[in-house]
């Protein structure tokens, strides 16, 4: 073979890893199905704050319709503003199929009881009776599924993956998870340790007569296990539940992760609730107040998770007995 043709063959080749690297149509796992993509979204609709986050990480504007789920729960920042950019938002809670028609969707990136209710208005199956795909979050298909596995940092990194894989945007998707495997390597560096046994920690959402709280398969545990505690709920085999106060209070929890749902009073009225709680008021983690205040978007699937976790490991060290 000639100097030349050898010359063409190396471009040839190179051409087709680069093609192949963006090549359509692509099949990523929906929840134990696979889903078909043909062509990447031209008009995707984003639902909540964590999923819109994962998108403006990936650089999906242009192809992005509209959002919803956001202002009627979250207050946004000025940074989260101005990625967003004009993108309209259809819906401040959950998204219709008006909503979504109107709009000319093609695809949404939701999950179960993160913009769809089983049985409801907006379904993968009723979406796909009127040419729009769905990519459901990960997290989310435990509310769908017999299987309650566990919950990892893997449920952001293979969403990311998914995410980027479904827009063409792959490379773009695994450099960012590089980063973040780094990070989160880091946050436990050579000679230093997580305690051991690991610090109980208590994830306090909402709730006066019941907490809402963080199951097995809830994104919090996968967080507190990288940050090198143990969520004291972790044998629920669920994701967001309610559970009793006495059993929180019997395993008695040395930290807290309080919700911070930005309303104003911050974590001050969640902690005022277990203060006066006859049985949390004993725990080592209200006796001391011990606590971190995450956000929404800390806590479920998204680019926040890595800065939460680097957050959570920090409180976790200072608060080490």
């Amino acid at each position: 073979m000639t100097r030349r043709a050898n010359v063409c063959a190396l471009l040839l080749l190179c051409i087709s890893m680069v093609s192949g690297a963006h090549a359509f149509p692509v099949t990523v796992d929906n929840c134990g199905t696979p889903l078909r993509i043909n062509a990447p979204p031209k008009r995707a609709v984003i639902h909540d704050l964590n999923m819109t986050e994962m998108a403006l990480a990936l650089g999906l504007q242009a192809q992005m319709a509209g959002v919803t789920g956001i202002t009627g729960w979250y207050k946004t920042d000025a940074n989260f503003k101005a990625a967003l950019g004009a993108i309209p938002e259809l819906a401040p809670k959950y998204p219709s199929l008006e909503n979504l028609l109107a709009a000319r969707a093609d695809l949404l990136f939701a999950g179960w009881y993160y913009g769809m209710k089983p049985g409801g208005e907006v379904t993968p199956a009723t979406l796909a009776r009127h040419g729009i795909a769905t990519l459901v979050l990960t997290e989310s298909c435990v509310h769908t599924s017999q299987a309650r596995p566990r919950a990892t940092i893997d449920l952001l990194y293979n969403d990311m993956l998914r995410l980027g894989t479904v827009f063409g945007q792959r490379p773009r998707a695994e450099a960012l998870v590089a980063q973040w495997r780094k990070r989160l390597q880091a946050v436990w560096p050579p000679g230093v340790a997580p305690t051991a046994p690991p610090m109980r920690v208590f994830v306090y959402d909402s709730g006066e007569d019941k907490p809402f709280t963080a199951g097995a398969a809830a994104m919090p545990t996968a967080l507190i296990e990288a940050a090198g505690g143990r969520n004291v709920m972790d044998d629920l085999p669920v994701s967001w539940a309610h559970s009793s106060w006495e059993s929180v209070a019997a395993r008695n929890p040395q930290f807290l992760i309080l919700l911070d749902y930005q309303d104003g009073q911050g974590p001050s009225r969640l902690m005022a609730t277990l203060q006066a709680h006859p049985a949390m008021r004993h725990t080592d983690a209200v006796k001391n107040q011990r606590f971190i205040a995450l956000r929404y978007a800390e806590l479920t699937p998204g680019p926040a998770n890595i800065e939460a976790v680097e957050k959570l490991a920090r409180a976790l060290r200072a608060a080490s007995p």
